[in-house]
């Protein structure tokens, strides 16, 4: 049977989900193998160096760099408080005496007797990695975090902005061609992932930050809607950082396009249930996806058997989405692979595939036209 390679998409119903969870800098793992794990719950923490402060006492008390060592009443390694007294001159005869009360609180790092100056650091800073993934802890890391497993409804999108988020799945609207707008989203939706159908607003959007929903999932999105929710145009190779007051996954692509008939339907058989999404997107070396994740409460503890054939493996039976015009976003299934190049429309000549639409009918389109559409 003709088979190609071709980048997948994941839409799986029920697959079984590996999350490493580590921190960026050495720290303590809170979890051990075996524990069961919530979204929300820390599994390995480290402390950041707090901020410095730089004090020139020197100046401060009109001494010279060299004087300023003698003059102090705290020394290197005290913890001092807002208020305390860090120096304090001879004076004149025991008169006229000046001090410095510290306006932050820290520990005295370092003081230099050639330039006057004292440094003082804060507090350090926790830096917490949570689970993410509600599930089961099979491995530890010393030192750098854990892998947690667990079976999931898994999703993934094209196109996403926000970081790591939490909530129930809500429905908006009950069509998946309909756009998703301002009117769509209410109150009720605070906290929660909600789930439009095709392409949604940037008043939508404002309106899901206003009533504090958690994330949005939607067919598609306009460039424009995204710059004036954003503020900005976004021209950068990684997404994950933007501070929106949400985050964002567009499952199909950039205009009015509908989210697939599958997912829809995927995600609404999921309503009320849990989800922890995550809008990092990656497009170039390392490549990274946005992603739905909705643990299955029934999951059973027996580990279902991989897939017959590598990840990408495309034959026929295959589901597939069109990723270029003119059939853009159409889902189907391979029904033939020919193995002799064919000219196109175009003129040039290219490797093809026949895609059955689920519409009934067949198109063909060159294999670099699909996205493999991974159950």
């Amino acid at each position: 049977m003709a088979h190609a390679y071709t980048p997948g998409l994941k839409v799986a119903a029920r697959i079984k989900h590996r999350c490493r969870r580590l921190l960026p800098i050495p720290g303590e793992v809170r979890v051990e193998v075996g524990d069961l794990v919530g979204p929300r719950e820390v599994v390995a923490e480290a402390f950041m160096p707090g901020e410095i402060t730089p004090i020139n006492l020197a100046n401060l008390l009109s001494l010279p760099p060299g004087d300023v060592p003698e003059c102090l009443l705290k020394q290197e390694g005290d913890h001092i408080e807002v208020g305390d007294v860090l120096a304090e001159t001879r004076g004149i005869f025991g008169l006229f005496k000046s001090r410095y009360n510290s306006k932050v609180s820290g520990t005295i790092e370092s003081v230099s007797g050639v330039t006057g100056q004292l440094i003082i650091r804060g507090r350090p800073q926790p830096l917490q990695v949570l689970a993410y993934l509600a599930g089961e802890v099979v491995e530890v890391l010393p030192g750098e975090g854990a892998a947690i497993e667990a079976e999931v409804t898994f999703v993934q999108g094209i196109f996403g902005i926000g970081g790591e988020a939490f909530g129930p799945i809500r429905i908006a609207g009950e069509d998946p061609k309909a756009k998703l707008t301002a009117d769509l989203i209410t109150p009720d939706m605070e906290g929660a992932v909600v789930v439009g159908g095709a392409r949604v607003t940037d008043t939508a959007l404002g309106r899901a930050v206003e009533v504090g929903a958690s994330a949005v999932v939607a067919g598609g999105i306009d460039d424009e809607d995204l710059k004036n929710f954003l503020g900005y145009d976004l021209g950068v190779a990684i997404t994950g950082s933007e501070d929106v007051g949400l985050t964002l996954i567009v499952t199909e692509g950039f205009g009015d396009i509908a989210m697939a008939e599958r997912t829809w339907r995927l995600l609404g058989s999921r309503a009320g249930d849990q989800a922890a999404v995550n809008g990092t997107t990656q497009i170039r070396a390392g490549v990274m996806r946005p992603e739905i994740v909705i643990p299955l409460a029934d999951a059973p503890a027996r580990r279902e058997a991989g897939p017959a054939h590598p990840t990408g493996y495309l034959e026929q039976g295959t589901p597939v989405r069109v990723i270029r015009d003119p059939y853009f976003g159409l889902i189907g299934k391979v029904a033939a692979l020919p193995s002799e190049p064919q000219t196109l429309d175009s003129g040039s000549k290219a490797r093809v595939l026949q895609v059955e639409l689920e519409s009934g009918s067949s198109v063909v389109v060159p294999r670099a036209n699909v996205e493999l559409i991974e159950e």
